[in-house]
């Protein structure tokens, strides 16, 4: 199957694993520029610390943007018509997030075809970041 071709799917596919560089004060410096979050807790290791973390960390919206990327990749754009997740743990400093997805059933609604997601984003050899789902027009 090609992306964007969601004809064949049913309950229990795979999304494609989306796995994303590890973490660095780059990669935050570039996201907090780009998504107007600066909170310093995630760019000021002093910061941090004074709230008791021993570094600086992702942001949250980080995680989503990536699993909100493996589903797109997926899915296409214009075929996502909900997607949301639950922040579980942070991301820390030089971590790499691994977020995969699956197909929990297809059904019929309003006259779409329609696939229910589950989905996740976790560091690579540690916990899971966000737990989520997504509901995508597949024909």
């Amino acid at each position: 199957m090609t992306a964007y071709d969601l004809s064949g799917v049913k309950a229990g596919d795979a999304l494609p694993t989306l796995t994303a560089r590890p973490v660095t004060p780059l990669t935050l410096a570039l996201f907090a520029g780009g998504s107007g979050d600066h909170n310093p807790i995630h760019v000021d290791k002093a910061f941090a610390a004074s709230g008791g973390f021993p570094d600086v960390f992702a942001h949250g919206m980080l995680s989503m943007a990536w699993l909100g990327r493996a589903l797109t990749d997926w899915a296409g754009p214009t075929s996502v018509k909900r997607f949301g997740v639950r922040f579980a743990a942070i991301t820390p400093l030089g971590a790499s997030v691994v977020c995969t997805g699956q197909v929990e059933e297809v059904l019929e609604q309003d006259g779409e075809r329609l696939a229910r997601l589950t989905l996740q984003a976790a560091v690579i050899d540690g916990p899971v970041t966000l737990l989520g789902d997504a509901l995508v027009r597949i024909g």
